[in-house]
């Protein structure tokens, strides 16, 4: 869909999952810019050397036993 774009944007949801998406698209609802941009290449870099906890935002505040959820 997107494979011939050549300047990419990092962009993460609600959920603190990390995406990257083209520079010449709307960011879609539920997604923000991080302000990484570049090469499809140094944003999925960038993606790994930062995201290294996979868990959704809802499920680590979950699993915290300081959260007062319950």
């Amino acid at each position: 869909m997107f494979e011939h774009c050549e300047s990419w944007k990092v962009v993460v949801s609600i959920e603190d999952q990390y995406s990257i998406w083209p520079n010449s698209k709307a960011i879609p609802l539920g997604w923000t810019a991080t302000g990484k941009e570049g090469t499809r290449e140094e944003c999925l870099k960038y993606i790994k050397e930062i995201w290294v906890d996979m868990r959704p935002r809802s499920l680590k505040k979950l699993m915290d036993p300081n959260s007062n959820i319950f």
